[in-house]
């Protein structure tokens, strides 16, 4: 098993050169490479600021899944970029560029020890795997304002999700984090760390509301393992176009920050239907080639609020939030996610920037899906489940999480979790599953 359980030994030189003795792993510090003597701080006054975070997840299957032998895996994602304001460095207002490249390693837990092979699992107890474990470019975008912020342009290289159907990532459990379309409409909806060509206009209506638009280039071939760094246009089926309304309140006399977000998106790509061929039958009976949609959709609703603060502090307090997404009937494997949630920030007085998350999910596969897994199993006359050629069932997959955030320093946390896996892949002979889990997020 490959693992990055510690920083290299070259970006630790490249510190230490840099940094002060006194500022480079400093808790106090924003960076664990501390301010580079001051450079650092100066340079983010005139507008250049520079990123270097680290996500890692370790996972063992502790009971249950598909097979019984425990394991532990391990993968981890480096992004490395920078964010420049374009209004300090050459005049021009409201104003801005970023640059990030990503890349993945490692290896996951669930598609082989939780789920069964032949199906793999919904979800995923380590949400930082996937999408192919190499570099890419992740942002190459420029962002303008005009009209005193009203109306704002984007364009360039990034993923829906940056700015659509937003949720946070401080769950290890994929079911609560990032894109929910992205993570069940993946098949069209390119979420970090994949960029793709896109355009995105917003409009500010107050400091409350605002709805946008975008354009996102459609091509497949960019999930590809060596297609990381891909800029033509070469292997594009269609573009993707969601339309989402946002309402950010500050709820009571407190002033409680919400969000909440309603979207819909369109594929103008063909894709294939999950059931019937091009004649209307049963697929799974007559053999013949799929029928082909001119089109796909579907749509989301996304809730944070908080409802409580501590002592007077907003910082601190019970968050509640609710996600769900609807994917179109006649082409999708998964045709509806919920989940729901709480986090509570500053449990505790003497670890007041610490937080404790709980989560609850529900992946529901498509019964026009599931009827044809029957029908075909049923053509090939083969009922063992054990059978290397059997098409296994799939239903609904549940997922469930328990994390205690530890805020090690200003740039370190650590999430310990505990996470319930209930029928995964959505099939109901493999065993329900418990994973330890530990997550590491860091800014260096």
């Amino acid at each position: 098993m490959k693992c990055h359980w510690s920083m290299p030994l070259s970006l630790l030189a490249l510190g230490m050169s840099l940094a002060q003795a006194d500022e480079l792993l400093s808790p106090q510090s924003r960076w664990g490479l501390g301010d580079w003597g001051g450079v650092r701080k100066e340079l983010s006054n005139k507008g250049y600021d520079f990123q270097l975070d680290y996500v890692g997840e370790a996972a063992s299957n502790i009971a249950g899944g598909y097979n019984h032998d425990r394991t532990a895996r391990y993968t981890s994602q480096w992004a490395i970029g920078t964010h420049l304001d374009l209004q300090k460095i050459l005049g021009l207002a409201n104003a801005e560029f970023k640059f990030t490249v990503t890349e993945r390693d490692g290896n996951n837990l669930s598609n082989d020890r939780l789920a069964d092979p032949r199906t793999g699992q919904l979800s995923s107890v380590q949400e930082v795997w996937g999408r192919g474990q190499t570099w890419r470019l992740t942002q190459l975008w420029y962002r303008q304002k005009f009209m005193d912020g009203a109306l704002d342009l984007k364009a360039g290289r990034f993923g829906e999700n940056e700015d659509f159907n937003s949720f946070p990532c401080d769950f290890q459990s994929l079911a609560f984090c990032s894109a929910p379309v992205g993570n069940y409409a993946g098949d069209i909806w390119y979420s970090w760390p994949v960029s793709q060509w896109a355009g995105r206009v917003r409009y500010n209506f107050n400091a409350q509301w605002y709805a946008q638009i975008g354009v996102f280039e459609q091509n497949p071939s960019l999930l590809e393992r060596n297609n990381g760094f891909k800029l033509n246009a070469s292997g594009t089926k269609g573009a993707l176009i969601p339309v989402e309304v946002v309402w950010q309140p500050n709820l009571g006399a407190q002033r409680l920050p919400g969000e909440y977000r309603l979207g819909y998106y369109y594929s103008t790509a063909s894709a294939d239907d999950v059931y019937e061929d091009a004649f209307g039958q049963s697929q799974a009976q007559t053999g013949l080639a799929f029928k082909t949609h001119g089109s796909k959709h579907g749509w989301w609703f996304n809730a944070q609020q908080q409802i409580t603060s501590h002592d007077g502090e907003v910082s601190r307090g019970l968050s509640v939030f609710a996600n769900a997404t609807m994917h179109d009937q006649r082409t999708s494997l998964i045709d509806s996610y919920q989940s729901v949630g709480l986090v509570y920030k500053g449990p505790f007085d003497q670890r007041p920037q610490d937080d404790i998350g709980l989560g609850l999910a529900r992946i529901h596969v498509n019964d026009d899906v599931s009827k044809y897994q029957r029908e075909t199993n049923a053509g090939n006359g083969i009922t063992d489940f054990d059978n290397s050629l059997y098409l296994p069932v799939q239903h609904t997959e549940y997922s469930a999480e328990l994390y205690y955030g530890y805020h090690l320093t200003n740039w370190i946390t650590v999430r310990p979790n505990v996470q319930y896996v209930r029928d995964p892949g959505g099939v109901s002979q493999v065993d329900d599953a418990w994973v330890a889990g530990l997550k590491f997020q860091a800014s260096f």
